[in-house]
């Protein structure tokens, strides 16, 4: 058996000539690096008109999860988590032992007033 030629084998029907570059139109864009703190490069890009305000100064590194700055010698410090407060931590944050003493007092004075106790 003799193998034909068939010069169609493996391309998309109506995918036009092999190599085509007319698929569309390309815009101009721009490249702008950001690297994380371990020194990650990121690339990302952005329509080569639009304004230098509108460019992100900070995004999320794909690579580490870390935030990536546009100056590679300066990349953006990891924010620092805060630990998760209670109630009670809020509430010492807002009042003094006075004014806990104070308030804590009135409050078992009505208490015991409710209750005929005094």
């Amino acid at each position: 058996m003799a193998t034909g030629g068939n010069a169609i084998r493996g391309t998309r029907v109506g995918a036009g000539p092999m190599g085509e570059q007319d698929h569309g139109h390309h815009a101009d864009r721009v490249a702008v690096s950001y690297w994380d703190a371990l020194g990650n490069e990121t690339v990302r890009y952005f329509a080569a008109g639009i304004a230098e305000e509108e460019i992100p100064e900070i995004i999320d590194s794909p690579r580490s999860g870390l935030p990536a700055g546009r100056d590679r010698e300066n990349p953006p410090a990891v924010a620092k988590n805060e630990p998760y407060k209670t109630h009670l931590a809020y509430v010492k944050e807002r009042r003094s032992e006075e004014e806990a003493d104070t308030i804590l007092a009135d409050a078992l004075t009505q208490l015991r007033e409710r209750r005929g106790q005094d």
